[in-house]
């Protein structure tokens, strides 16, 4: 038990869930992995403290295989946005691995998502191992503004000046 919570997580937003359920369908017969970010419940127009998984980061350099996927350390986002993670288990098998274990130390709830990668194909988890409750929540997520936010239409128009 933590003396000092800092935000707890209230659910993962239905759109970032979705992401991750297809995310796996696609890596399939490999395993998948993320790591997931969250914003305030507040931001997204909800009446409770706490926060929402709202984005599912997708690194570069992920290696996988039928049994296992390994991201570089180096590349794991170490901020407190970042709340998870995520992976799939294309042997549909719903509980973490002594391997997965190991890997939990980040965050505080990582999710297995196992084949077919449904909606009733996946368990949420804390950093020990044990089964934890996620809501999935029907919220708006925030239009990202940030570095890749422009269209062909801006690169004319820079260009043109």
């Amino acid at each position: 038990m933590r003396l000092f919570r800092s935000n707890e997580i209230l659910g993962i937003a239905e759109g970032a869930l979705e992401f991750a359920l297809e995310a796996s369908r696609d890596a399939h017969p490999d395993e998948y992995m993320g790591f997931f970010r969250g914003e305030s419940a507040s931001s997204l127009g909800l009446d409770r403290e706490g926060t929402v998984i709202t984005d599912v980061l997708v690194m570069p350099g992920t290696e996988s295989n039928s049994v296992s996927a390994t991201v570089k350390s180096s590349t794991i986002p170490n901020d407190v946005q970042t709340v998870g993670s995520v992976h799939s288990h294309p042997n549909g098998v719903l509980r973490p691995s002594d391997a997965d274990l190991r890997t939990f130390g980040r965050g505080d709830v990582h999710v297995i998502i196992g084949a077919p990668y449904d909606r009733d194909s996946w368990r949420a988890f804390d950093r020990n191992g044990d089964r934890r409750k996620l809501d999935v929540l029907d919220v708006a997520l925030p239009e990202d503004e940030g570095f890749f936010d422009f269209t062909q239409e801006d690169i004319d128009a820079e260009l043109q000046e």
